[in-house]
């Protein structure tokens, strides 16, 4: 079966352990997602499962004819399958998926900071505040490597467009599965804002 579902990031809460500890927890609205496509090997060239999530009041004709009358959805995305997945056009999903105690790989892009510096978006120190320094307190210093090779290194780190990266959190756990409100728990933060798209995915390391 699909080992992941698409979500919406509500935000953050807290829960209390049998022990009396307290332990951070985001809340995702998981699902009902319902399975659009279903692609194999030997016509897509891989296996995948396509999964619809969210509601929208506009679709173009290309994309009513895709969703066959399934629903209107928002978001559709895609979950690679092994060659004996048994998903079939139709079927839905809800976080009975997940189960207290699993771990799971989640997907989503950060907040987007705008244009910031090498201080704020690498953590570099500046230059000194003393000794003639005026207008170079936050500045990178030299990006060039003298006579040889003569020219900036690709992927120096400099000032640019920080956040909205697309990233993946791996190996945290479920602390909470409600079927009744779509509702999961999982500890520790995660990437995006309120409201968020994010991908849940079941995770290959142990509990």
């Amino acid at each position: 079966m699909v080992s992941g579902i698409i979500g919406r990031k509500l935000g953050m809460t807290q829960l209390f352990k049998e022990d009396g500890k307290m332990e951070a927890v985001t809340a995702i609205e998981a699902g009902p997602c319902v399975v659009i496509q279903v692609k194999t090997a030997d016509k897509d060239g891989y296996n995948a499962v396509q999964l619809g999530f969210g509601e929208t009041k506009r679709l173009k004709s290309a994309e009513v004819g895709h969703l066959k009358g399934l629903g209107d959805f928002r978001y559709l995305r895609e979950f690679r399958v092994d060659d004996k997945e048994t998903a079939k056009v139709g079927d839905k999903l809800d976080v009975s998926v997940f189960k207290v105690g699993d771990k799971v790989n989640v997907t989503g892009v950060t907040k987007s900071k705008g244009y910031a510096g090498v201080v704020k978006r690498h953590g570099f120190h500046g230059g000194p505040k003393t000794h003639g320094q005026s207008d170079r307190h936050r500045h990178p210093g030299a990006i060039g490597s003298t006579t040889y090779p003569g020219r900036v290194w690709k992927g120096l780190r400099m000032s640019g467009h920080m956040g909205g990266a697309n990233i993946t959190i791996r190996g945290l756990e479920v602390r909470g599965a409600d079927t009744e409100r779509n509702l999961l728990l999982v500890k520790g933060a995660l990437p995006g804002s309120k409201k968020g798209l994010l991908l849940i995915t079941k995770s290959g390391k142990g509990k």
